[in-house]
């Protein structure tokens, strides 16, 4: 019989013993779209990290005599209309976008996380209130929201944070609370409830560990909608304040003024924010389609 030239020998050994760089290519080839949104995130990531070694220009010093200069050799991407290198700010704005993106989805889905698990438990009552104040907030849009609580507590990389992890912790909650409900009949529940552990021990470790696979598909769809997020309240001027570079704030100041005159100040970092957005998404829909058992089966 011919071989298979598409036959892999490795891949038939346990997942454990598989060389590290052999299922990661299997992972590429099973999950291509994912792949690239990994790739994407990687370098978005690794921007922010190393954006002092990318680029010699400070991203906050003015340059009154290189305003609103077309791309070139000096600078790859031009500069803005105070003669800031846009692509220092563009790299540099990475690490805003990551640590907002980043810190709003973990504490918004952590504290979802807890709160929906907790209301499937205890049911009841608590359950019916508790589902009934997350309608309330849900009843209002993702950026609805997060204006109303950044008017109250003000701009700045803080507020903003706290502005986007309040309109993620309902979300978080519902989708949650809908895995645990499953998991509050079964019988090592009952056996835990028997043994007389806690009902903090009962959720925190015997039912959170059980919805981490919805919890970590939403967690990486937060961090690309907080990126937008953030980049539209900043947008707004209610987000990053001057001179801190964020993409957000780069569109409020050459979008429209300078539109026909120096287009690549708005170019650019929509292309950044459309990037980082797409890329997360798609690392998104990756781990849903691995940690689905329905999905991983097909």
């Amino acid at each position: 019989m011919a071989a298979n030239p598409a036959y892999d020998p490795a891949l038939d050994a346990p997942a454990e013993k598989q060389p590290l760089a052999t299922r990661l290519m299997y992972l590429v080839r099973k999950q291509p779209l994912g792949a690239a949104g990994a790739f994407i995130v990687l370098i978005m990531v690794l921007s922010a990290i190393f954006a002092p070694v990318l680029s010699p220009y400070d991203p906050t010093a003015n340059d009154f005599a290189a305003m609103a200069e077309a791309p070139s050799g000096a600078h790859w991407l031009g500069t803005d209309q105070f003669g800031r290198d846009l692509l220092t700010r563009i790299v540099f704005g990475a690490r805003t976008a990551l640590v907002v993106g980043f810190a709003s989805a973990l504490v918004g889905g952590i504290i979802g996380l807890v709160l929906g698990v907790a209301s499937a438990y205890f049911g009841g009552r608590f359950d019916l209130l508790f589902q009934r104040v997350m309608d309330v907030f849900m009843a209002f849009p993702l950026i609805i929201m997060a204006l109303a609580v950044v008017s109250i507590f003000g701009t700045g990389v803080q507020n903003v944070i706290i502005a986007i992890t309040i309109p993620f912790i309902p979300r978080c909650a519902r989708v949650v609370r809908s895995s645990a409900l499953a998991l509050r009949e079964i019988p090592y529940i009952d056996a835990a409830r028997a043994c007389g552990y806690s009902h903090t021990r009962i959720i925190l470790r015997h039912m959170v560990p059980n919805v981490m696979a919805p919890f970590l598909i939403m967690i990486t769809a937060f961090v690309g909608q907080a990126i937008l997020l953030e980049a539209s309240l900043s947008y707004l001027g209610l987000g990053v304040q001057e001179p801190t570079p964020a993409w957000g704030l780069m569109l409020q100041g050459g979008a429209e003024e300078y539109a026909e005159s120096a287009p690549w100040i708005a170019i650019f970092p929509g292309l950044a924010i459309t990037l980082a957005v797409f890329g997360f998404n798609l690392f998104g829909d990756a781990v849903r389609d691995v940690l689905d058992p329905k999905l991983r089966s097909q």
